[in-house]
């Protein structure tokens, strides 16, 4: 009797499990494919028909320069995908309970904020690593096709999670939403630099 109750036990436990599980949804996909599209093309209105002039600009010598900053966003992407292939993906789930869609607005949110500043950790400074300002765009375009190809092709990505840098454990599908964001972000760096009335005309 015992082993009977153990073994319903085990079933109720399972189904209240699924209960809370959150699959990703063809909404879900859909909303990050649009997002990883809409700022790729952000990445390349900012930087489209720049002089090397204009590419080069710095506010102040400890700021970035646009050349710079494209770099960082090609960088980036490789590294927060990486992160998610190698690392997130062989995470376990995160705990039951956790509003998901709560947790995916915040990233949308937080991340693209520029009120709150960040310091770039030192493998994603800016090196010159792809020879010019315009490899670094043709890399980050080839990168963000690479992050969109993972997104299309993998449906467990509510199964994994990770510590993120707000508090909280983002599923690998978060971390895609991040990647994106991030690039949102520093988008709107470049066009501070353009908005500057220092900003080189041509």
């Amino acid at each position: 009797m015992k082993k009977h109750n153990l073994r319903v036990l085990v079933v109720i436990l399972s189904l209240a499990a699924s209960a809370w599980a959150q699959s990703l949804t063809q909404a879900d996909r859909d909303r990050a494919i649009k997002y990883l599209e809409s700022t790729r093309q952000g990445v390349q209105d900012a930087t489209a028909g720049l002089s090397p002039a204009q590419w080069n600009f710095k506010l102040a010598p400890d700021r970035w320069s646009v050349a710079e900053v494209t770099e960082h966003i090609a960088a980036a992407e490789d590294f927060l995908r990486g992160m998610v292939t190698d690392q997130v993906m062989k995470a376990p789930s995160r705990p039951a309970g956790e509003d998901v869609k709560a947790i995916d607005e915040m990233v949308l949110t937080a991340v693209p904020d520029r009120t709150h500043k960040a310091q770039a950790p030192e493998p994603l400074k800016p090196t010159n690593r792809f020879g010019s300002p315009e490899g670094s765009l043709k890399h980050f375009v080839e990168s963000r096709e690479q992050t969109l190809d993972f997104l299309k092709k993998h449906d467990d990505l509510r199964d994994h999670a990770s510590d993120g840098p707000m508090g909280k454990k983002l599923d690998a599908y978060e971390w895609i939403l991040f990647v994106a964001a991030h690039s949102d972000r520093h988008t709107k760096q470049i066009n501070e630099v353009k908005a500057d009335p220092k900003f080189p005309k041509s």
